[in-house]
């Protein structure tokens, strides 16, 4: 919500400092539809044959970020960071070979049912698995276990900030398609040059606005809600940085509440559990 008040703040600063300083808005409301329908229309032409389609559909299902924030809360962290601590201790009081049950079907270990967003999230409940799976394979070298988990989170922060690239690189063309609708404006205008000079000066004041509706677009909405978008998936990504903490930690043969505790310094800060929280919730994990 605080996106959309922001762009609406935007708009009334800039409509309503040009009408209040004199400036006609009817000029604006009969160019701007058609002005739009150039500009937006080529932008979104031009976003669609730089990408895949499988980015497209990406970035669709992503774009509600921008407005929504982030997913996890601090919540999520203490739930996450609670189930890898019995996990933990489970490994640590009766080996590897007792997370069998709960990391080869995680829908029907009671452990992962009494997180069910950390099931749900098919990439955290995936990655929890796979490498206790290859612990449980006996490769427990906790560097080479780190070399390949932090291979993998690169990878899908590569793959989730495409979208953010993708809007900032149209946003950075904006400008320019706007300079398009202006010089077709003008175009436009100077097949009629036999008109009087009030006719041709709405024409050309109707042109600029292609030029005006361009680079608004571009630094008042697509830019900054690129910058969001990036944010919003780097803030994400820190979900999956935690779960590669502890297991590491976990790896090099530290206690639970150590392993914990490494990851909740991964915690994003405005989300981060106290200490006291973390172990208060750890310790009241009870899963038969």
């Amino acid at each position: 919500m605080l996106t959309i008040g922001a762009f609406a703040f935007l708009l009334a600063c800039v409509f309503g400092s040009y009408v209040l300083s004199g400036g006609s808005i009817d000029v604006l409301a009969e160019a701007l539809p058609f002005e739009m329908w150039t500009i937006g229309g080529a932008a979104i032409a031009a976003f669609i044959m730089g990408n895949s389609v499988h980015d497209v559909k990406h970035f669709l299902s992503s774009a509600r970020k921008i407005v929504s924030g982030a997913t996890f809360r601090k919540n999520d962290y203490v739930d996450l960071l609670s189930l890898l601590y019995f996990l933990c201790r489970l490994a640590n009081t009766k080996g590897n070979m007792a997370l069998e049950s709960h990391i080869e079907k995680p829908e029907e270990s009671a452990a992962f049912q009494k997180f069910p967003k950390v099931l749900a999230n098919r990439f955290a409940s995936s990655m929890i698995c796979d490498y206790l799976r290859m612990v449980g394979m006996n490769a427990d070298d906790p560097n080479q276990i780190e070399d390949v988990m932090a291979r993998e989170l690169k990878k899908t922060l590569h793959e989730e900030l495409h979208g953010a690239l993708a809007l900032q690189t149209t946003a950075d063309a904006l400008p320019a398609l706007g300079i398009v609708a202006a010089v077709l404006g003008v175009i436009k205008t100077m097949s009629h040059i036999d008109r009087p000079p009030a006719i041709l000066g709405a024409m050309i004041g109707s042109a600029l606005c292609g030029t005006f509706l361009g680079v608004l677009l571009a630094y008042g909405l697509a830019g900054p809600c690129a910058s969001r978008l990036k944010g919003v998936v780097e803030e994400e990504a820190k979900y999956y940085e935690v779960i590669r903490a502890v297991l590491v930690t976990h790896l090099h043969g530290n206690a639970p509440q150590v392993s914990v505790e490494s990851g909740r310094k991964m915690v994003p800060t405005q989300h981060m559990p106290s200490f006291f929280e973390l172990e208060e919730a750890v310790q009241s994990v009870q899963i038969q």
